[in-house]
């Protein structure tokens, strides 16, 4: 049975890896990046292992083009499963000094906005067709805001609200809504973060673990399982408890460079 799969974010990371995991005879990959060179190496690895795949080099912060194309698309190949995937981040700065309001409207509006651009063309599509998949990535950073990360932090949080919303609205409807909330996946996003990594996984691993997910319809999927329990407990602690394990891991305020001597 033809299957149709969307992935944003697509050209590196999190997204390649699950553009690869998809990637099979009978199933139409629409793969979506800005890096229009990685993009296309992926598209190759995707094709050699039997997909039918179609690229497109658009910002999901360009709501007209990305809606346009996503609407032709979808009434050519209607979309099965949506994988919003593309995410930036930013951080203060080794210094201490706080984001610039360019840079929290750069974090906001990719993370949050590029995503419900997304996904929005395709809510009716779907509702019509009484069938379809919206997967939402959002991060364990969704439960509790770090100090070194804010309009990360933020963005992550609103999306997994926003599908949890959409998961208890749509699924009556036939259309079901997951919530990815991964922890450290090896990628050039993870490596920009300045604080410690545990339990990080490869993108490989993560693009299973959330395929399984969707598969059973998990409404969130996190992991890896012990960072997970972490950050749901920091949630739930008291301010300065919560601030205080945070800090144990470096995520309360940047770490300072070293001196070159």
């Amino acid at each position: 049975m033809t299957r149709t799969i969307l992935i944003t974010g697509a050209s590196n990371g999190l997204g390649a890896a699950l553009a690869r995991h998809y990637a099979a005879p009978e199933t139409y990959l629409a793969l979506i990046g800005r890096d229009q060179a990685r993009l296309a190496e992926v598209s190759q690895a995707c094709q050699a292992q039997g997909a039918k795949v179609y690229i497109a080099s658009i910002s999901v912060t360009d709501k007209q083009a990305l809606k346009q194309w996503l609407e032709d698309f979808d009434t050519q190949y209607p979309i099965d499963l949506a994988i919003a995937n593309a995410g930036i981040t930013h951080m203060l700065s080794p210094q201490g000094s706080g984001e610039s309001i360019d840079a929290i409207e750069q974090v906001l509006d990719t993370n949050l906005y590029g995503l419900i651009y997304t996904l929005h063309p395709l809510i009716e599509r779907m509702r019509a067709r009484r069938r379809g998949q919206l997967a939402i990535v959002s991060s364990l950073a969704a439960w509790r805001g770090m100090p070194i990360t804010p309009a990360y932090c933020a963005s992550k949080a609103a999306v997994k609200a926003w599908g949890e919303a959409l998961r208890g609205w749509l699924a009556p409807e036939g259309v079901q809504v997951n919530v990815i909330c991964p922890g450290f996946v090896k990628t050039d996003l993870s490596d920009q973060f300045p604080g410690k990594r545990p339990t990080m996984i490869s993108a490989e691993q993560a693009a299973t673990r959330i395929a399984n997910g969707l598969k059973r319809n998990q409404a969130v999927i996190a992991f890896p399982f012990p960072l997970t329990w972490g950050m749901w407990l920091v949630a739930v602690l008291p301010f300065p408890l919560a601030s205080y394990c945070l800090g144990l891991f470096g995520y309360n305020r940047p770490r300072t460079p070293k001196p070159v001597r």
